[in-house]
Order: structure tokens, then sequence, then C-alpha cells
């Protein structure tokens, strides 16, 4: 019998106690004495956002297949329990064993979103491992990370032993069996970190110095021995089919934020929006093959109980077989009284179908991302949307019996003009307006609603902005006024809504977005001053930063409001994401030409990924 890491006591005290208890449907365990490696993966945020998380879920499938192998879930206790075991000194446990994951090989932390970093430090800090990765012992788990933000990983690589970059499901294993190898020999935590440096993908910052300039800018970045290379290659799962995927996903006890199976269709997108990392990370376009994922869909929802079925992909809409794998779900579903979620659908005839086979019209919306009011700025960015299309799929919508359309913008995007912001409001009032138009007054179902919702723009590593400058916080504050008073103007203006992001976060999220390895220093005075939870905005203190920053010497215009020269040497540079920086910097010369250019599926721009050998670019 099992016995939990928290007693009854200390349980009935913290809100939602099944957070912490582990035993869930489909979770793994096994016998300590059977295995060679144990393992920890982590979601550095609270349980019900981490057990959404597909990555992990397909890496603990992927590791606990291995017979010589343990891997277990933790993420990050919510703050009322984080008071208590620092107050009792309870280190951090897994999930399975309910033992303290300090005594593990290996702690993995996948890292999603830069606000997160302080709750990496509060996972390591709870699970009493020394958060600088100097500082640690041989008798500490080696610290690694993965996931989005790994493809900067400079302002957190003082608290990480080695980064890997790219898809999981290609070098772990030759990971883990030269770890196997080494431990079994005897080696040092330095020897194994050294050899583990000369596996593809993985990016030991212990091994590799930076030099700067006098104006802040970096010099050169090396590696200070000859055998570690100074180039680290991005790992790609070329064939979606035949990789792993959890076929029985733990389950989990409380309502987790995506309750729901996961079905990934493909990776990557034809796209080429200039601000989206993704688009440009996960080149080329790969799709699974559509008799995969009938036979996944089935084995999830029978190993599962979950009443709704969702596809995973940036662009549902550009899935080759679509119409096929929807139709076979919606006759499956039906018999089982399964939902269906359809996200990254583009507003088009065959989705509406689709849509209102799946929806209850009268209680849903309809989701557009235009991303910018004006056709100008849609072509800066590379939207591909023209004005007609996003009309067009508004009048369909209407017709087919929608009222409520959600719109996501951008603001601060390079070259915007006052007129691309009123070009906003002034695009949904045109929306509202067909709506009046389109239906007779007797047909309709109340007024329609029209939701205008702007982030602020962040420029992200390897995409084509990522030489463009970002604004301070009271400019982007200024540029929301403009949209919200141009909305109180226009002739519909009771039937739109207007909402816009935290100014300060995302002034935050560029400087970690494009940071070195100077910030480390700032991040960890935010930690020790009590910064978790960044993410959320009821814990999240922007005077806590600005201390940090000014205490550490953090120059914030350095890192925002400069547009990078073109030859400037990046944190990020010794990456190699397969598309090139020489792409990277045609489309952003190409963006301030105010000039489209064609999606994957068009016209090869020849951005690298064809190196690969697989995917879009060897279709037909």
């Amino acid at each position: 019998m099992r016995k939990l890491a928290l007693s009854d006591e200390i349980l009935m005290q913290v809100e939602k106690p099944a957070r912490y208890i582990g035993n869930e449907l489909n979770s793994i365990v096994k016998n300590p004495e059977d295995v060679d490696i144990r393992m920890a993966m982590c979601f550095p945020d609270v349980y019900e956002i981490g057990m959404s998380h597909l990555g992990i879920q397909i890496l603990y499938d992927m590791f606990n297949k291995r017979e010589d192998t343990w891997c277990e879930r933790v993420y990050s206790p919510w703050p009322d329990l984080h008071k208590i075991m620092k107050e009792k000194n309870i280190p951090l446990f897994g999930l399975e064993s309910q033992e303290p994951i300090k005594n593990l090989d290996f702690l993995g932390i996948t890292i999603q979103y830069e606000m997160c970093y302080t709750n990496i430090l509060q996972v390591l800090d709870l699970a009493q491992i020394p958060l600088l990765a100097k500082d640690r012992t041989e008798n500490d788990p080696i610290v690694m990370g993965g996931g989005p933000c790994t493809y900067n990983p400079e302002p957190i690589a003082d608290f990480f032993d080695f980064f890997y970059i790219g898809e999981g499901e290609i070098t772990y294993d030759e990971l883990l069996d030269t770890y196997k190898k080494m431990k079994a020999e005897g080696a040092s935590r330095a020897e194994i970190l050294r050899a583990l440096s000369k596996v593809e993908g993985i990016y030991v910052p212990s091994l590799y110095e930076v030099s700067y300039k006098e104006d802040g800018t970096i010099a050169e970045f090396k590696p200070i021995y000859d055998d570690v290379p100074a180039t680290v290659k991005k790992q790609v799962l070329v064939n979606m089919t035949d990789g792993v995927y959890p076929d029985k996903p733990v389950v989990p006890f409380i309502k987790a934020t995506q309750d729901r199976v996961v079905l990934e269709i493909q990776r990557g997108c034809i796209r080429g929006c200039r601000f989206c990392q993704a688009g440009m990370i996960y080149r080329p376009n790969r799709e699974k093959d559509v008799e995969k994922l009938k036979e996944q869909a089935v084995k999830m929802l029978k190993a599962t109980g979950h009443e709704e079925i969702s596809l995973s992909s940036l662009s549902s809409s550009d899935y080759s077989q679509l119409e096929e794998l929807v139709n076979f779900l919606i006759d499956e579903c039906a018999k089982q009284h399964v939902n269906i979620s359809l996200p990254s659908l583009r507003i088009d005839a065959f989705s509406l179908d689709v849509m209102s086979k799946v929806q209850d019209i009268k209680k849903s919306s309809l989701t557009f991302a235009p991303e910018a009011g004006s056709q100008r700025m849609r072509n800066v960015i590379n939207k591909g949307l023209t004005v007609d299309d996003i009309l067009g799929g508004s009048k369909e919508a209407f017709l087919g019996g929608w009222n409520k359309v959600k719109l996501y913008f951008m603001l601060g995007l390079p070259t915007e003009t006052e007129e691309d912001m009123r070009a906003i409001p002034e695009l949904a009032n045109e929306i509202a307006a067909l709506y009046y138009e389109t239906i007779p007054k007797e047909q309709r179902n109340g007024k329609c609603q029209i939701t205008m919702s702007t982030s602020f723009f962040v420029p992200k590593p390897f995409t084509p902005f990522q030489w463009a400058k970002m604004e301070d916080k009271d400019e982007y504050l200024r540029r929301a006024k403009i949209v919200n008073d141009t909305m109180k103007a226009q002739l519909n203006h009771k039937s739109l809504r207007y909402n816009w992001h935290e100014a300060d976060v995302t002034v935050l999220e560029g400087i970690l977005a494009r940071g070195d390895r100077k910030l480390s220093a700032a991040l960890l005075h935010v930690y020790e001053h009590g910064g978790i939870y960044d993410a959320w905005s009821e814990f999240f203190d922007y005077d806590r930063w600005m201390n940090a920053f000014e205490e550490c010497g953090i120059d914030m215009a350095f890192y925002n409001n400069r547009v990078r020269p073109d030859d400037e040497i990046f944190p990020w540079d010794f990456i190699d994401v397969g598309v090139t920086k020489e792409f990277m910097l045609r489309e952003w010369k190409t963006a301030l030409g105010e000039t489209v250019t064609p999606n994957c599926r068009m016209r090869c721009s020849g951005c690298g990924a064809k190196q690969y050998g697989g995917g879009v670019c060897y279709e037909n």
C-alpha cells in the first residue's frame, strides 16, 4: 500500500487535495526495484493546466514503455500548499510514488510560457534541489528542459543541466541509454553531461561561454571544449503516423482546463504568419494518416470515458483528410454521446457545415483570428486573409444560425499606424452591420454580439519579427484606448465588445522571450522576493519585477525598445531549427515591403525545412 506524501491533516487544509494524491485512471506505477532509471516530468503550473498538456502525456507514455524506466508526473503546488511545504520542510514528490523527486535520476520540465519561469524555481526549491546548476552535486537529479521556450533557453540557462531542443519522440532513447551505461560505469555528473552534449538535440549550457560587446550585444557564443558541438540541431519526428502516442492517457481526478481526448492530426503549419513562432519552429508541416487517427480516437475514448474529443493542430482546416476524419468522428461520437471540439478551423462553407452538426448554435460563438484590422497590416504579417474572406465567412455563419462572433487581433505589430488600430473596431462594425442586413428582423435570435480581443505583439525568436522592436507599457495602453474609443463611435457599438491583454505582462514576456543569460539573476531575485504563478494575474506583481531589474542592472529598453540590426548575433543563434536565418531576414524585409509570401502548398519559399526529408516539402 503506497503511503501519501501529505497527511490527511494537510490535505484537509488545501484547496483541491486531489491535485496531490496521484493514482488516477491510466497512471502507471512500477516497482522501483525493477527499473534502472527514475524520472519525473514536470509542468510548472497548477495540476489542472499541466494535466491538459499533450506533450507530457506523450512523453509519459513513451518513457514508461521502456522496461528499464519509470516516469512520474509532478506539477507546481498551489500557493496554499507551497506555504505548508516550506514551513514543514516537506520535499516535493512525484504523484505516482509519492516519494521525493530529489531522489530520482532526472527531473524533466516542459516550458510552454515565459511567465512560468518563476514556477520552475518554485519546483526546484520545493524539491530541495539547488536552484543553480553549478551548485548541484552527484546526489542531485539531472534537470532537463524541453518545450517551445527552449528555442531561446538563455534567460533560464543557469538553472538547467541541459535542454532538449525539438520534438521528444526522437533522441530520448539515445540519451537514456547513454546515461544508463555511464552511470553503471561510475561516471561523474560532469562526464555524463559532456557525453550527453554530443547527442543530437541536446544543449548543455555549462559547456558554452558567451562574451559581450560594449553595447551589451553578444560578441561571441562558443563551446568551451573542441568536442562539444557549436550548433545544436532541432529534432523532428518526420513520420507522424508511426510516432508514439498515448492510447490510454491519464484521466485527471478533477476537471482539467482541457478535459477531453486530444487527437493530434498534424504538426507544423503551411501558412507562414510572420509573428508566429510555432509556425516556424514546427516546420515542415507533417500530417498523420487518417486511418491511424480513427483507430486512436476509438481507443482513447474507450480508455478514458471522456465526453469530448478535440483535434489538435495549428491550422486544422489545412489537414488534407479533414472531411473524412470529421465525418467518421461525427458518426462515432453520436453513438457514444461524445462532443466534438474543432479549434483552429477557417470559417468557410465546409467548416460551418461541420460545426452546425457538432455544436449547439444558440450557445456557441464562432472564432476568427484576422490578427489585424486593415488589409495593409494583414499583408505585413502575412496573414493571407482578405476582408472578403472575413465578411464572406461571417455572412455564411449568420445564415447558418450563429449570432456570436469572437475576433482576435494583435496591437503593436511592426509598422502599425493609428489607421490600422482604428481598422479593428471598424471591421467589427462592418461584421455587425452585415448581420442586420443579412438576417430579417423576425428571424433574428436577439442582437448579434461581436467580441474583439487584442493581445499586444511580442516578437519571438525564430520568426521574421525577431528583429522588431516592442513598445512600452503606456504606449500599448494608449493604443488599446484608441481601439476602445473608436469602437464607441461605431454605428453598431451596442453589438460590439472589446477586451485587451495586460500590457505590463506583455512587456516582461518580451524581455524573457529574447533575453540572454544576464536575466537569470533577475529571475532569481523575483523568486526570492515571493514571485510565483506570474502567469496568473492575481499573483503577478509588476513592481517586484521592476525592483529585480533595477537591482540586477537590467535595461528593459535594451531588450525591448530597439530594432535589431540585420547582423546582430542573437542569444539563440546556436540552435539550428531547419528554417534559416537568411530566410527569416528575407521575410522581415518582405514584411516591411507589405508583401505576402504564398503558403507552402502554393509555392516553396526555400526556408530550409526541406532538409528533414518529409512533410509538405515532399507532397506530390
